[in-house]
């Protein structure tokens, strides 16, 4: 199975053109609060100039689900990542647009959100729980609580990934998709082009190994 890949917190088109070319499938774009921050009228204009086949992602920590569902549309969005406490309701609301709900593991159980969420969400997301973060933490957390859930259930690692550790991630999990964002940066909201290169050949050689 090839390991898909997620690069988050994209703000510009440059970064986003070169995550593309150096082989991402999901191009995160956070429209919450963070130093990662992108606004619907930019991301739009990254959107329409990327190339076909790669998939758009918009992060939304507890947005109202309407006022998400009209950023999606704009900016033709493949997915809608839900990083708060929203519910399955607010998954619905988006209709036919397929949600990745995040999980912050060490405060939420993954295998009770997998009960909750299951059936409205199309993927979920582990990320490292920190307080007062909503993501971007540039943690680890310990992969092994993620044994007990449902066999074949395909989801997003995320947290403190980096070129040196997610071969690693992939041999001891075997996600869908690893998600980076802090860990191929140069600064926060800036993407560094060898890093994020890096990351691709770490992907790629774990991948080789199964």
């Amino acid at each position: 199975m090839r390991t898909r890949v997620k690069i988050c917190g994209l703000t510009n088109l440059e970064d986003a053109i070169a995550a593309a070319a150096v082989g991402a499938d999901l191009l995160g774009f956070v429209f919450a609060d963070s130093p990662r921050q992108a606004s619907p009228l930019v991301v739009e204009r990254i959107v329409a100039a990327l190339p076909p086949l790669v998939q758009t992602v918009g992060v939304f920590v507890d947005a109202e689900p309407r006022e998400m569902l009209r950023t999606a549309v704009r900016c033709r969005l493949d997915y809608v990542q839900l990083h708060g406490s929203e519910s399955p309701a607010d998954c619905l609301v988006l209709g036919d647009i397929p949600v990745i709900k995040a999980v912050r593991v060490g405060r939420d159980d993954p295998r009770k959100i997998f009960a909750v969420y299951g059936e409205v969400a199309r993927l979920l997301l582990f990320d490292t729980n920190v307080a007062g973060m909503d993501g971007g933490t540039g943690m680890t957390f310990a992969w092994e609580v993620l044994d007990d859930l449902p066999p074949g259930c395909r989801y997003v690692l995320a947290g403190g990934l980096t070129p040196a550790n997610v071969g690693r991630a992939i041999r001891r999990c075997r996600p869908w998709v690893v998600d980076v964002s802090s860990g191929v940066e140069a600064y926060a909201g800036k993407k560094d082009i060898e890093k994020m290169t890096a990351f691709m050949a770490a992907v790629r050689k774990a991948d080789e190994e199964f």
